[in-house]
């Protein structure tokens, strides 16, 4: 992953339902609590995994990229951008989609928290 000073960024509240989220945090977290409709694919599995992701993403939409606070993210949506793919890194991740209200389930569906 390379780092860079550049990375667009999107704040939660500018998200619409419906608006395409990628969650690169480690399993443990993801199980935890996550947006319900997110993809899932840890960023240290994610070079393995980039097809899953362009099959998934839609093919003229923005690719929002999500983690714990903003960090990993970034990383991944610079690598995402580098690609050619529309991304950006949601700033301030899933604590503040957390604080802002927003659902988040664990792995059976029910309500979860983030760590």
């Amino acid at each position: 992953m390379v780092f860079g000073s550049q990375v667009p960024t999107v704040v939660v509240d500018d998200l619409a339902s419906g608006d395409f989220l990628l969650d690169v945090r480690e399993d443990e977290e993801w199980q935890a609590g996550h947006a319900a409709d997110a993809l899932h694919i840890p960023m240290s599995d994610f070079v393995a995994r980039y097809g899953e992701l362009t099959e998934a993403a839609p093919q003229d939409g923005t690719v929002n990229v999500i983690c714990r606070s903003g960090g990993r993210s970034a990383q991944v949506a610079m690598y995402l951008i580098q690609q050619g793919i529309d991304a950006v890194n949601v700033d301030g991740g899933m604590q503040v989609w957390e604080a802002s209200g927003r659902p988040v389930v664990d792995e059976k569906g029910q309500p979860g928290t983030v760590i």
